[in-house]
């Protein structure tokens, strides 16, 4: 039997006008499969994130596994983290593994020179952040360090990890606590190499990888993944560059980083306390990832039109203005509805091209930037992000459902976007999810997701939605911004009606 799926936006001047979608399930086979990396997350040695996120001392009054969090580790569990990145960021290119490695007191003592000078023990290193990955059941992903590092340094931190049989580096893992080798396949060939990771041409870069990359051993039961150093944005001549010059063959995927901004690079925008005016700006410049991901895969395909090698957006998110009275080298910021919206959106347009993004990696996870999670002493608060991703995990590993539809306007002054963005899949059950974003903090759009095949099945619903953009949670009002059930739909026999309310994502489930 064939299914097929038909949406219908209707906007017009205000007044309802009619557009159908639809969709082939019988063709799914054609269709990617959205990887569930996409779900990933970043944590660096930067503020908070590390030292009094993950890993705290070991007076605090939390339950802990060694000095590991449980707390947010079972938060993250929660919502099926399936990678994480570390040590950097910026970090990653200073940082040198032996330095973290043994026992405490004879680890190194180094200055975050990148993140605000300040002392790092190094209490926290390989086997710890291994360890929180087992903890988390989730994939690690190591940014090597290309920038201060060498081809020898890499070389043997992939032994170290990865190889079972006898060597010194493996006798030296041992003698540290484990026994057999973690198998880590995801491995940065650097970070940001046109910045902070070296300030480097591409030609440059890419003559380096090939260097690297030789010396990155498959080892027994661990086939590397390599990630090559992408571009910054809209450096279209990076992508070029690199992918004409690495070699393919040896390449899981490149990077490409994407911050959104409420203003500029130099004055980002606040977390907290901002119009109307500066909501819609931070929205269109998230919006504008869609266009920058195009141009980017259709370089890609020039040189690798199989689509073999991952576009991997490996930090993304909205970067404001840290919190007044906070270091502002800590990049700590509030996390408001605004931001889940941007999440959200993101995420949908991460599905709609996951025929070639296969990983994506959320900047950062707890107290940086747009954070999961923010701490205080033994609290713990989930942010309206973190709802996001509780909510999105449905696509986790399902097929995409292609969908087409012309989205209704919200204008705010000289600034106009769509209002309305959506992706859909279905799950290895046959369940299929349709997540949609309601960006216009005024206007109930009134849906019709007409689903040949729905008559006889269950359709369920939640929602996240706040009275405002602006709209926080608070160490002292955790839950003004929670995941609730959503009953704004009927079925009949015109299909599914859905009325999405201003400010809103919705997560539908048919099955």
């Amino acid at each position: 039997m064939k299914y097929f799926i038909a949406g219908m936006l209707l906007f017009t001047n205000g007044l309802f006008a009619q557009q159908a979608v639809k969709v082939n399930l019988a063709e799914y086979a054609a269709h990617p499969v959205i990887s569930k990396n996409i779900y990933g997350h970043f944590s660096e040695h930067l503020g908070r994130c590390i030292y009094d996120g993950f890993w705290v001392d070991d007076s605090l009054q939390v339950p802990k596994k060694d000095r590991i969090r449980l707390d947010v580790v079972e938060a993250l569990k929660k919502i099926k983290i399936p990678v994480l990145r570390w040590p950097g960021g910026c970090y990653a290119d200073q940082y040198h593994w032996k330095d973290a490695i043994g026992t405490f007191a004879d680890r190194k003592k180094t200055v975050n020179t990148i993140w605000g000078m300040v002392t790092d023990d190094n209490s926290f290193g390989t086997h710890e952040f291994l360890n929180l990955c087992g903890l988390l059941n989730c994939a690690p992903y190591i940014a090597g360090n290309v920038g201060t590092g060498t081809p020898e340094e890499m070389e043997n931190w992939i032994e170290y990890l990865n190889f079972n049989g006898a060597s010194t580096l493996t006798k030296i893992r041992q003698q540290n606590g484990r026994a057999t080798p973690w198998n880590v396949s995801f491995w940065g060939v650097g970070n940001e190499s046109w910045g902070c990771g070296g300030f480097m041409t591409p030609e440059y870069y890419a003559q380096l990888y090939r260097r690297y990359s030789e010396f990155c051993k498959n080892y027994p039961g661990a086939p590397l993944k390599l990630i090559a150093s992408g571009a910054n944005s809209e450096d279209y001549n990076w992508t070029e560059v690199v992918m004409k010059n690495i070699p393919l063959w040896r390449t899981w995927g490149i990077s490409l980083h994407y911050y959104t901004f409420a203003g500029s690079w130099e004055n980002k925008g606040k977390a907290t306390g901002f119009g109307e005016a500066e909501y819609i700006h931070a929205l269109k410049n998230c919006i504008h990832t869609e266009d920058v991901l195009n141009r980017h895969e259709a370089i890609m395909d020039k040189y690798d039109p199989e689509k073999k090698v991952a576009l991997v957006v490996d930090e993304w998110g909205i970067w404001t203005d840290a919190e007044p009275g906070t270091n502002p080298a800590f990049l700590y910021q509030q996390n408001s509805f605004r931001d889940a919206l941007i999440a959200a959106t993101s995420l949908n347009i991460f599905n709609n091209h996951s025929t070639r993004v296969r990983m994506a990696n959320l900047a950062q996870t707890i107290n940086v930037l747009q954070a999961l999670i923010l701490t205080r002493k033994n609290e713990m608060l989930l942010t309206p992000t973190y709802h996001v991703f509780d909510l999105y995990k449905v696509h986790q590993d399902a097929v995409l459902i292609p969908l087409d539809f012309k989205s209704p306007l919200y204008i705010n002054g000289r600034d106009t976007i769509n209002a309305v963005n959506i992706s859909a899949s279905k799950d290895t059950a046959g369940a299929i999810h349709i997540s949609l974003v309601n960006l216009d903090p005024k206007q109930i759009y009134p849906l019709n997701l007409a689903a040949i095949g729905t008559t006889g099945k269950t359709v369920t619903a939640q929602i996240l939605h706040a009275a405002s953009y602006t709209t926080i949670n608070t160490f002292e009002q955790p839950d003004k911004v929670k995941i609730t059930g959503f009953t704004g739909f009927k079925t009949g026999k015109d299909g599914l009606q859905v009325n999405l309310p201003a400010l809103s994502i919705v997560v539908l489930e048919i099955k």
